[in-house]
């Protein structure tokens, strides 16, 4: 039988033939089926093509230059990045793989076949500065669909391990120490020179300088060459003498150079990925944190869509939500009206910028949650926050009825540079106070500091925090976009960065964020 294979079999006295279906593999089409036929018209890969469509990308065509040989289209090389993403493909080489043999790819790239290069490149190179538009442009689709909105956001961040060596890690404690070391052997031989050759040394002393550079080492070293040249020294100084010689300046050139990578801002950096920071991550079965290069991902959401999106190098999420929504601002025009976010973005810097933006701040003070169950340091009844202030006489009672008198005023500049103001107020008496004990175990009188502006922003949170609808935003925050990170990193296997670099990082939380919202979308 042609195309089919029939076998007899005997049931119950009877003749059956068990029948195949048709299998004409080396049969030839006269009129083959087309890939359009072979896509379902409610795939998901038809969603991304029309949203895809429907986007302006000028930004990215305008990264061509015109001449030379032609290049794939934008816009196809786009839907294959965003369906690869929605699809848990993140390697370049998988994604050539796959418009070559799954139809679903060859169908959204029109049969074009970009290999893994020109995919990383358009990725890496050509999306820097043109992604985030792109994002923005579906964020406002779905808002016109009623979908979600970018008016109430609730933000949260999560660190994604980099594509570098957890065992490449440089230390600015370390880089500290280790100059530290080169200082106190400057002086230790300097000692030295000067028991020997008092007569051929100058007035510089090493021991003087405020901070040491590879220049001053350099300089000092010298001196001392010159003045030990025909001088009888012992081995001990021969050898350290030596490793001045031939060590102690490159060394300190090298960690100078490695501070400058650092910047101000961070504590440690990846040998392969300067870019990345050695954070604590909690990422195995036992839930262990463990330093590891990364990044610090920060996400606004409502409805547990993406509204905003940002890549940080400073592991602590206080610095990092100015940036955040200043970023927000850029691409809508505006601030949020209202934002919800843990105790980790709880500083005077966020609410000073949260106030002055008209947003209205649902942000917990750091000890915030350990309030609410008694446990804080500011249920203490020695608590600063506890003491009773008499705004006449600026003066603070202290829990045994002692007045605090002011003291002085000091600015604090934060890490990113922002001012402080603290106010410090000494009690009059400790000496034979029952009460000292447990007040505090300073040798002297105690001492508080006051960050008045601070305190009002905090009462002022409060307030919201504990009001129906605080309570109600707490509750959502934890069902909106905690549940996002979880589906991305734990559902869709995304817990490492393939690219390297912050502008490529940037590059690759897009794509990540952009396909998490399609694939809701489609859900």
């Amino acid at each position: 039988m042609n195309g089919f294979c029939g076998l007899m079999i005997m049931a119950r006295g009877k003749s059956l033939t068990v029948v195949f279906k048709q299998n004409n593999q080396h049969q030839i089409m006269a009129f083959p089926p087309s890939l359009d036929e072979l896509v379902s018209a409610d795939h998901p890969v038809r969603v991304v093509n029309d949203i895809i469509d429907k986007l302006d990308i000028s930004g990215v065509i305008d990264q061509y230059k015109p001449g030379g040989t032609s290049s794939y289209h934008p816009r196809m090389l786009l839907k294959v990045l965003m369906y690869a993403y929605m699809n848990n493909i993140y390697s370049s080489r998988k994604i050539e793989e796959a418009v070559q043999q799954n139809i679903y790819f060859m169908w959204i790239a029109g049969m074009s076949r970009p290999d893994h290069n020109t995919i990383n490149r358009f990725r890496g190179e050509r999306l820097q500065k043109t992604l985030h538009p792109i994002f923005t442009q579906v964020v406002t689709l779905l808002c016109d669909e009623g979908l979600m909105s970018i008016k109430d956001l609730y933000t949260d961040g999560t660190k994604i391990e980099a594509s570098t060596s957890r065992y490449s890690c440089v230390w600015g404690k370390t880089i500290k120490k280790n100059k530290e070391q080169i200082h106190q052997q400057v002086n230790e031989l300097w000692k030295y020179a000067q028991s020997v050759a008092a007569s051929e040394m100058d007035d510089t002393d090493p021991t003087t300088f405020k901070k040491i550079d590879a220049e001053k080492v350099s300089a000092t070293v010298a001196k001392i060459n010159e003045a030990l040249k025909d001088k009888k020294i012992s081995s001990e100084a021969k050898q350290k003498l030596q490793a001045a010689n031939e060590n102690w300046v490159r060394e300190m050139q090298e960690y100078e150079q490695q501070e400058e990578v650092m910047g101000d801002g961070r504590s440690s950096y990846s040998k392969t990925d300067p870019d990345a920071t050695f954070m604590r991550m909690k990422d195995d079965e036992s839930l262990n944190a463990k330093h590891k290069p990364g990044y610090n991902i920060q996400f606004s959401t409502n409805n547990q869509f993406i509204a905003n999106y940002s890549a940080h190098q400073n592991p602590a999420d206080t610095t990092t939500l100015i940036s955040h929504l200043n970023k927000h601002e850029q691409a809508f025009k505006e601030l949020p009206k209202k934002l919800t976010a843990d105790s980790g973005y709880g500083s005077q810097e966020n609410y000073t910028f949260l106030e002055g933006g008209e947003v209205e701040a649902f942000v917990k003070p750091r000890d915030f949650d350990r309030s609410q169950r008694g446990e804080s340091k500011a249920q203490n009844r020695f608590s600063q926050h506890k003491m009773p202030y008499d705004s006449a006489s600026d003066e603070y009672i202290c829990p045994a009825g002692k007045r605090m008198t002011y003291l002085m005023t000091r600015k604090e500049k934060t890490t990113t540079g922002f001012e402080q103001t603290i106010r410090q107020y000494q009690a009059e008496n400790c000496e034979g106070c029952p009460l000292r004990g447990e007040c505090h175990k300073s040798k002297n009188n105690r001492v508080i500091h006051v960050n008045e502006e601070y305190t009002q922003l905090r009462k002022k949170a409060e307030e919201l925090l504990k009001s129906p609808e605080g309570i109600a935003k707490r509750k959502q925050r934890c069902i909106d976009v905690e549940p996002v990170f979880a589906n991305i990193k734990f559902n869709h296997k995304f817990n490492r960065f393939i690219l390297k670099g912050i502008a490529k990082i940037e590059v690759e939380t897009g794509l990540i964020a952009l396909a998490h919202n399609l694939r809701k979308k489609v859900a």
